[in-house]
């Protein structure tokens, strides 16, 4: 088999182009004839618009139109792309979210007009003209006082700002309710989840293009599924027949989440560029994207644990005031609900749960997914109450955990919030990672450092999570307005190399390196025979893009069956031209042969005469070797694993090290060991920002204080350990080819509570009673928590 095959660490070919400055970014699209667009952005929360008059700047150098929300009569609000239905069966409230805004402003950064003009500059100049006539009203920004209180609503046509009041699984409550009545022991938490902001390298770009002659639009844009954006823009917003719609995301910095979701900013570009009958060009600043990227997280949480005289988990209950911010996201109802009440169960045998989620509306910038969406929240919350159960019994975090661990010969295991784990070794895990984090030399460390007037802290956490959402069917009925499949189409070419096109999205997960290897793997050739292609709705089937840690489990599927039906083929092709049965045919190491003989063809043998058919089946086979195929997973995987931070607090200052960070993950089959390292790297590194630095924060007028790296807090390589990470423990997801089961999300699922319980541990072990401290933990945070 080739030595770059599934399992090698092979270097991300990409990287070539990244590091030598050849990469093609959207920012470095510029076509003929462009203008540029600056957006006028509101800076009060909410308000009436009674006019705006753009006279003065009309006339302006260089503005070619001024677009206000009359110029978009007929034209549809951003889509919403998953409806939840509540607890009494009815659906959420969904309000219409305008491309400008309409009527009304509902958060700082909405655009209120869009300035189009020769030059940034020229446009921004325009802007600053336009008069705004504004009646400011009172800001909805505390989730639970929106509720109680609907006298101030974020949107009139509404009854009020509850999106939804979702309870799952309904059926539960009482037996819930009756378990807590009989438990021995209650353990509750309140606490809170930080909003967050993305902050992905390469900040949002939009270029819109229309071509009269055939009438077709183009839109290049920064996002982490084209054709996602395809089907909502043309269908549901500016009505363009997608043939006659092409969008393509070239090479993408980042995404995290944020760039999944459909923006405005990209339908005003599309829309504006046929107006116009020019290119129009928007590259977001990063003040911008502070206030007109997606956020991520922000819940308040009250979390219950009951347990029994043995100290088993007997019931959960949750209730959570999820923010919505002030429209709905394309998958934001989704991820407080079906992405995280899901997940409650956590690695755990509790025989009942039950959780609350109000979704509310607020003026603020609308919350969607942000890496892991759902299940951090889920994670965070369940993780944090066991060691606080564990402190309030008086035994230890880990053995309270292992004792209430599904067990290996329990699986499949359906949990209590209707998923069904088909795979996992939960203790195997948390032993590689005690050993590898050297637990048994901790309280020697521990004494060192209180003799240099530290405390040291050892936290512990078990995280699990649901990859490849799916099947489609099933997403159907909870509420999702695509399906959730993925599609590949490999390409032979006649000299034996390979294209494959794919409906994935790479930016940043290394795709042109790990698919070509599973290629490779299957046929038996170098990886460097097999090309990938992705990001152009025009050349790759439809598909669902990259997200959920889903690319190999569902787009590497998809690649697999198709590239099956290759081989098939070409075994025919090989088996007539060597006068055989095809179900002789084997195929190894780029070789097809007769089982049991000498007879053998190369590869390329057999894939030029697929082009040059002079020998060939043709009463049973067309010429070619080319094959799509679509993946419709039958379940989520579900990696899993066990996470251990070690910090020193400082007394004096409140001001937290983090010495050593270890995480031992099953993600089943591991196609590239060193790409899967990089993704846990990065997702601790974005977890530990979390846990300690990040957090967006807004005032009660609704502005937003850290709208700016000089107030929100970026981990920096100084705040990060060395990271130890391993993934032997490796239990193959059993419904999907390639056994795999997805990697990108978890590091940023199970640091959070490892850390904070490092930092409670290392308070409480020295003679503090703190219950919880709330991320992210800054020193000024830790510090009054010891001295209130």
């Amino acid at each position: 088999m080739p030595k770059d095959g599934i399992g090698a660490s092979t270097k991300r070919r990409e990287d070539i182009r990244f590091l030598t400055g050849t990469g093609r970014y959207t920012d470095d699209i510029n076509l003929a004839k462009q203008l540029h667009v600056h957006f006028l952005r509101a800076d009060v929360a909410h308000a009436t618009i009674n006019g705006i008059d753009t006279s003065a700047a009309d006339s302006m150098p260089g503005v070619a139109r001024i677009f206000t929300a009359k110029d978009f009569d007929g034209v549809g609000g951003l889509p919403c792309g998953w409806q939840v239905t509540d607890k009494h069966g009815q659906p959420m409230q969904e309000p219409k979210h305008p491309i400008l805004a309409e009527g009304k402003i509902r958060h700082v950064g909405e655009i209120v007009a869009a300035v189009v003009a020769d030059t940034v500059e020229q446009a921004r100049d325009a802007a600053e003209a336009i008069e705004l006539d504004l009646t400011e009203l009172p800001a909805v920004i505390d989730m639970k006082k929106a509720v109680a209180d609907a006298s101030v609503k974020v949107h009139d046509d509404l009854t009020s700002n509850l999106c939804y009041d979702w309870g799952f699984v309904e059926e539960n409550k009482a037996a819930v309710e009756d378990a807590f009545a009989k438990a021995a022991h209650v353990t509750t938490l309140e606490l809170k989840n930080n909003r967050l902001v993305a902050n992905p390298m390469e900040p949002r770009v939009a270029v819109g293009d229309f071509t009269a002659h055939d009438g077709m639009s183009t839109l290049y844009t920064t996002s982490q599924n084209p054709h996602v954006i395809r089907l909502l823009m043309g269908a549901f917003v500016l009505g363009i027949p997608e043939h006659k719609l092409r969008v393509v995301a070239p090479d993408v910095g980042g995404g995290f989440g944020t760039k999944i979701f459909h923006y405005a900013e990209e339908a005003f570009c599309t829309f504006a560029a046929k107006q116009l009958k020019r290119p129009v060009k928007w590259t977001s600043t990063r003040s911008e994207a502070f206030m007109s990227d997606a956020h991520g997280r922000d819940h308040v949480t009250k979390i219950e644990l009951a347990l029994d005289a043995d100290n088993n988990f007997t019931a959960i209950r949750t209730e959570t005031y999820a923010n919505m911010g002030a429209y709905l996201s394309t998958f934001a109802p989704s991820v407080p609900t079906w992405l995280h009440g899901t997940l409650m169960a956590g690695n755990y045998r509790t025989p009942v749960i039950y959780v609350n989620v109000k979704a509310v509306f607020t003026n603020t910038v609308p919350v969607d997914a942000y890496r892991g969406a759902g299940r951090p929240e889920a994670t965070y919350q369940l993780e944090r109450l066991i060691d606080q159960a564990a402190r309030e019994l008086k035994v230890s975090p880990v053995d309270l955990r292992r004792q209430n661990f599904i067990k290996p010969d329990q699986f499949p295991y359906a949990t209590p919030v209707a998923v069904e784990y088909d795979t996992g070794n939960y203790d195997a895990t948390l032993d590689k990672a005690l050993d590898l984090a050297d637990a048994a030399g901790f309280e020697a460390r521990a004494a060192d450092s209180k003799s240099r007037g530290k405390l040291r802290g050892f936290g512990v956490a078990n995280y699990i999570e649901a990859c490849g959402i799916a099947p489609s069917n099933l997403v159907g009925q909870l509420g999702a307005r695509a399906g959730l499949y993925e599609s590949a189409t490999v390409r032979v070419n006649a000299t034996g190399g390979i294209v494959v096109m794919t409906g994935s999205h790479s930016h940043g997960q290394g795709h042109e390196t790990t698919f070509p290897q599973v290629i490779a793997d299957m046929i038996g050739i170098g990886a460097d025979q097999v090309e990938i292609v992705h990001g152009d709705t025009a050349n790759t089937p439809m598909g669902m893009g990259t997200y959920g840690s889903r690319s190999l489990a569902v787009g590497g599927s998809a690649m697999v069956r198709a590239a099956e039906k290759v081989i098939n083929k070409a075994k025919k092709i090989a088996a007539h031209i060597m006068e055989a049965s095809d179900s002789d045919i084997e195929l190894k190491d780029g070789q097809f042969t007769v089982a049991g003989t000498d007879k053998s063809l190369a590869w390329g043998d057999v894939t030029l005469a697929a082009y040059v058919p002079h020998n060939y089946p043709l009463e049973d086979l067309e010429p070619g070797l080319e094959e799509t195929a679509f993946y419709d997973p039958s379940n989520f995987t579900y990696p899993a694993g066990t996470y251990i931070c070690e910090v020193e607090v400082d007394p004096d200052t409140g001001k937290i090290d983090v010495l050593n960070f270890t995480a031992a993950d099953d993600f089943g089959n591991v196609v590239n060991p060193m790409i899967v390292e990089g993704q846990v790297h990065g997702g601790v590194g974005q977890g530990i920002g979390q846990a300690m630095l990040e957090n967006c924060a807004y005032d009660e007028d609704g502005q937003l204080l850290s709208a700016s790296y000089m107030d929100y807090a970026m981990p920096r390589a100084a705040d990060l350990p060395m990271i130890t990470v391993d993934h032997s423990c490796q239990t193959p997801c059993t419904h999907n080819p390639l056994g795999v089961k997805g990697c990108g999300e978890a590091g940023a699922i199970g640091s959070p509570p490892a850390l904070v319980n490092a930092v409670l541990d290392a308070l409480n072990r020295n003679g503090h009673d703190i219950a919880h401290i709330d991320m992210p933990l800054t020193p000024s945070r830790v510090w009054q928590a010891m001295n209130k």
